[in-house]
Formats: structure tokens, sequence, C-alpha cells
């Protein structure tokens, strides 16, 4: 390594003078050296930074007896970015895009989160440009380890960490297929807090707690034309409401 860097350096120091010949070939393999360091430097920097990719930890209630973060917040996709992103494209196998935008102007790309207060990983950056649809959702499936055991008196618990670049309404709505029958709970979240939190009461459904399937929550945005929305995480929980 030592006798690497001594040779490169000297290289340096007499590129204004060396043979053109041999110049031409010391700058090929510079360049092939370059290429191979900044790909070390990149995989380094993603396995080395904090928070260490695959993490599932975070803050939960006590009692929790599930909880969960997409893997779009946990490890990194197999794309860093999509643009004029068509309705119903997937961003791995638990996140859905939904708009209904005769020609899209969303971009989408997944960013690697350094922040000290970041828990995840990862983090979803979505640029809308010009919208002429009227709704555009990320659709999250849960996975089915959310859905054993599920009962009406749990609370099911969503925490996320967002920027908006302007003011904008977010709404999560809960989905729970039980049989024939979904139940749905709207709850807007609250962007203006320093703790993005919204608790889904199953007790105010009609579930039937023996015949529950899949579940899944749509993340709804109200007039995000000309708006950069930044979701640094996503996650949830769920804990046996407190006997009243």
């Amino acid at each position: 390594m030592r006798r690497a860097r001594a040779f490169w350096s000297r290289a340096a120091n007499a590129a204004h003078s060396t043979d053109l010949s041999v110049l031409r070939r010391r700058r090929t393999e510079a360049r092939i050296l370059r290429q191979k360091l900044d790909e070390l430097t990149f995989t380094a920097d993603n396995r080395l930074a904090l928070p260490r990719i695959g993490s599932s930890s975070f803050p939960k209630p006590a009692g929790t007896d599930w909880s969960w973060r997409p893997q779009l917040w946990r490890g990194a996709l197999p794309f860093k970015g999509l643009s004029a992103v068509e309705s119903k494209t997937k961003l791995g196998d638990e996140v859905t895009v939904f708009h209904d935008c005769d020609i899209s102007e969303l971009t989408l790309r997944q960013l690697r989160n350094t922040k000290e207060a970041d828990l995840a990983p990862f983090g979803l950056r979505m640029d809308v440009f010009r919208f002429d649809g009227s709704f555009l959702s990320l659709v999250l499936n849960l996975p089915n380890s959310g859905c054993q055991g599920l009962l009406r008196t749990h609370l099911l618990r969503l925490e996320a960490i967002v920027e908006v670049e302007k003011p904008l309404e977010i709404f999560a709505r809960l989905n729970v297929r039980h049989g024939p029958n979904t139940e749905q709970i709207v709850r807007e979240l609250p962007l203006h807090d320093d703790s993005i939190v919204v608790e889904f009461d199953l007790a105010y459904t009609k579930l039937n707690e023996k015949r529950v399937e899949a579940m899944w929550v749509d993340l709804i945005f109200e007039g995000p034309e000309m708006n950069q929305v930044t979701i640094r995480d996503v996650t949830f929980s769920r804990n046996p409401r407190a006997e009243l």
C-alpha cells in the first residue's frame, strides 16, 4: 500500500515532464484505479454509515406484540431512482405507487439516511412537478405476521419521519380485509408535530377476528404538485388497547 501511494505520488509530480507514451499509459491505469477506488468508497460508505443496513430497530410502546419496518426503508432497492413513474410501479415487494395522471412528472429516489436522528438506513424522496391527476398514493402491504392474532382490542400505531418542501396534507388509511369485507380507518398525519404518530383503534370496526386475511396502508398525498416529499422512515407496531 505504501509503495503504491509513493508510486502514484511520484507519477503525479512528474506528469508535466513524463514522456507522452508513458503518460498516456499511466492516465489509463489511473482512470481504472480511480473507478475501482470510487466503487470501494461508495460501498464502504454505505456499509459503515449509521444506521446499519437492514436495521429494524425503533422505539415501541409498552406491550407491543408485533412491529415492522418496510423493506424499502431497511435495505437498498435494485435501482437508485425512477423518473416518469407510472401507476402500479412497485418499489420492492411491499410498496406500490398509484396515481391517475395522464402524463407522469413524478420521480422517486431511494436515499441513504445519515442524520443523527435517523433510525432507518434508507429513505424515499418523491419529487412531483406538474400533476394532472386526482390522486397520488403509496400502498404499503403489511406482512401476514401482522394479521396473525389481530384483535379488535388492538391499536395499530404508525410512526413516520417526513420532510416536505412546502405544506401539504398526507392521510394514512388502514385497510383490513376479513372475508368478503374490508374495514377502513383514516387518519391525517400531523406533519406540524415533531413526532409524526397516528393510531388506528380497531375497537371502532366490525372486524371479524377469525377471518383476517390481509392488511395494507395507503399513504395519500393531497395537492402534491410542485413539491418534494422525503419519507425518512415508516414503522408499524401493534399493542393491546388499555382497558377503559
